[in-house]
Protein backbone atom coordinates (compact mmCIF):
# COMPACT_ATOMS: atom_id res chain seq x y z
CA UNK A 1 0.00 0.00 0.00
CA UNK A 2 2.89 2.19 0.91
CA UNK A 3 4.29 1.73 -2.99
CA UNK A 4 0.89 2.61 -4.48
CA UNK A 5 1.23 5.45 -2.33
CA UNK A 6 4.79 6.66 -3.50
CA UNK A 7 3.26 5.99 -6.89
CA UNK A 8 0.72 8.06 -6.74
CA UNK A 9 2.60 11.21 -4.73
CA UNK A 10 4.99 10.47 -7.92
CA UNK A 11 2.83 10.77 -10.66
CA UNK A 12 3.16 13.72 -13.00
CA UNK A 13 -0.58 15.17 -12.53
CA UNK A 14 -0.38 14.90 -9.03
CA UNK A 15 3.11 17.52 -8.42
CA UNK A 16 1.93 19.52 -11.03
CA UNK A 17 -1.60 19.92 -8.84
CA UNK A 18 -0.18 20.87 -6.25
CA UNK A 19 2.43 23.73 -7.69
CA UNK A 20 -0.58 25.09 -9.50
CA UNK A 21 -1.89 25.79 -5.90
CA UNK A 22 0.81 26.83 -4.55
CA UNK A 23 0.92 29.18 -7.46
CA UNK A 24 -2.37 30.14 -7.16
CA UNK A 25 -2.41 31.44 -3.70
CA UNK A 26 0.69 33.73 -4.25
CA UNK A 27 -1.22 35.18 -7.60
CA UNK A 28 -4.44 35.07 -5.60
CA UNK A 29 -2.34 37.68 -3.50
CA UNK A 30 -1.25 39.82 -5.88
CA UNK A 31 -4.19 39.92 -7.43
CA UNK A 32 -6.39 40.89 -4.34
CA UNK A 33 -3.59 43.54 -3.47
CA UNK A 34 -4.23 44.75 -7.47
CA UNK A 35 -7.86 45.18 -6.72
CA UNK A 36 -7.82 46.32 -3.14
CA UNK A 37 -5.31 48.76 -3.27
CA UNK A 38 -4.63 50.10 -7.23
CA UNK A 39 -8.31 49.31 -8.51
CA UNK A 40 -10.94 49.87 -6.08
CA UNK A 41 -9.60 53.55 -4.93
CA UNK A 42 -9.65 54.73 -8.40
CA UNK A 43 -13.61 53.10 -8.65
CA UNK A 44 -14.47 55.04 -5.13
CA UNK A 45 -12.76 58.50 -6.93
CA UNK A 46 -14.53 58.16 -9.82
CA UNK A 47 -17.98 57.17 -7.76
CA UNK A 48 -17.43 59.98 -5.57
CA UNK A 49 -15.75 58.75 -3.37
CA UNK A 50 -18.22 56.07 -2.46
CA UNK A 51 -16.92 53.35 -0.51
CA UNK A 52 -19.57 50.20 -0.83
CA UNK A 53 -18.11 48.19 1.75
CA UNK A 54 -19.95 50.07 4.15
CA UNK A 55 -23.33 50.02 3.13
CA UNK A 56 -25.87 48.33 5.24
CA UNK A 57 -29.34 47.72 6.31
CA UNK A 58 -29.61 47.10 10.10
CA UNK A 59 -31.99 44.47 10.87
CA UNK A 60 -32.35 44.65 14.76
CA UNK A 61 -32.80 47.33 16.87
CA UNK A 62 -30.32 49.91 17.88
CA UNK A 63 -28.37 52.70 15.90
CA UNK A 64 -25.17 52.11 14.68
CA UNK A 65 -22.36 54.65 12.79
CA UNK A 66 -20.94 51.86 10.69
CA UNK A 67 -20.86 48.60 9.69
CA UNK A 68 -17.56 48.07 11.84
CA UNK A 69 -19.85 49.21 14.92
CA UNK A 70 -22.35 47.02 14.24
CA UNK A 71 -20.37 44.01 14.07
CA UNK A 72 -18.71 45.15 17.06
CA UNK A 73 -21.86 45.08 19.11
CA UNK A 74 -22.56 41.83 17.50
CA UNK A 75 -25.87 43.26 15.41
CA UNK A 76 -27.50 41.12 12.52
CA UNK A 77 -26.98 43.14 9.63
CA UNK A 78 -27.39 43.15 6.04
CA UNK A 79 -24.24 43.96 4.39
CA UNK A 80 -25.05 44.37 0.55
CA UNK A 81 -22.09 47.21 0.10
CA UNK A 82 -19.49 43.98 0.52
CA UNK A 83 -21.77 41.64 -1.58
CA UNK A 84 -21.43 44.83 -3.82
CA UNK A 85 -17.81 44.92 -3.35
CA UNK A 86 -17.38 41.26 -4.01
CA UNK A 87 -19.15 41.34 -7.41
CA UNK A 88 -16.80 44.01 -8.28
CA UNK A 89 -13.77 42.18 -6.97
CA UNK A 90 -14.68 38.75 -9.00
CA UNK A 91 -15.34 40.66 -12.05
CA UNK A 92 -11.46 42.64 -12.00
CA UNK A 93 -9.90 39.65 -10.55
CA UNK A 94 -11.57 37.46 -13.81
CA UNK A 95 -10.82 40.03 -16.18
CA UNK A 96 -6.96 40.33 -14.89
CA UNK A 97 -6.84 36.11 -15.32
CA UNK A 98 -8.42 36.42 -18.60
CA UNK A 99 -5.39 38.87 -19.90
CA UNK A 100 -3.12 36.83 -18.05
CA UNK A 101 -4.05 33.47 -19.89
CA UNK A 102 -4.74 35.62 -23.11
CA UNK A 103 -1.00 36.41 -22.41
CA UNK A 104 0.50 32.89 -21.53
CA UNK A 105 -1.63 31.75 -24.98
CA UNK A 106 0.34 34.51 -26.84
CA UNK A 107 3.50 33.99 -25.37
CA UNK A 108 2.91 29.52 -26.45
CA UNK A 109 2.65 30.50 -30.26
CA UNK A 110 0.29 28.98 -32.71
CA UNK A 111 -1.24 25.69 -31.65
CA UNK A 112 0.34 22.98 -33.92
CA UNK A 113 -2.47 21.70 -35.69
CA UNK A 114 -3.41 17.97 -34.88
CA UNK A 115 -3.83 15.95 -37.50
CA UNK A 116 -7.30 14.51 -38.44
CA UNK A 117 -7.79 10.94 -38.11
CA UNK A 118 -9.09 9.28 -40.99
CA UNK A 119 -12.52 9.42 -41.00
CA UNK A 120 -14.47 5.68 -40.76
CA UNK A 121 -16.58 4.42 -43.16
CA UNK A 122 -19.95 5.98 -43.34
CA UNK A 123 -23.48 3.75 -42.81
CA UNK A 124 -24.25 3.43 -46.09
CA UNK A 125 -20.74 1.84 -47.06
CA UNK A 126 -21.20 -0.53 -43.62
CA UNK A 127 -24.24 -1.43 -45.27
CA UNK A 128 -22.80 -2.27 -48.89
CA UNK A 129 -20.11 -4.26 -47.17
CA UNK A 130 -23.05 -6.12 -44.85
CA UNK A 131 -24.73 -6.98 -48.27
CA UNK A 132 -21.79 -7.83 -50.54
CA UNK A 133 -20.82 -10.52 -47.67
CA UNK A 134 -24.47 -11.71 -47.42
CA UNK A 135 -24.50 -12.32 -51.69
CA UNK A 136 -20.85 -14.11 -51.35
CA UNK A 137 -22.08 -16.52 -48.69
CA UNK A 138 -25.32 -17.07 -50.15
Amino acid sequence: MISEFKDFIAKGNVMDMAVGIIIGAAFTAIVGSLVADLINPIISLAMGGVDFSGLFVLLGEGDYASIDAADEAGAAVFAYGRFIMAIINFLIIAFVVFLLVKAVNKAKGPEEEAEEEPAGPTQEELLAEIRDALKARG
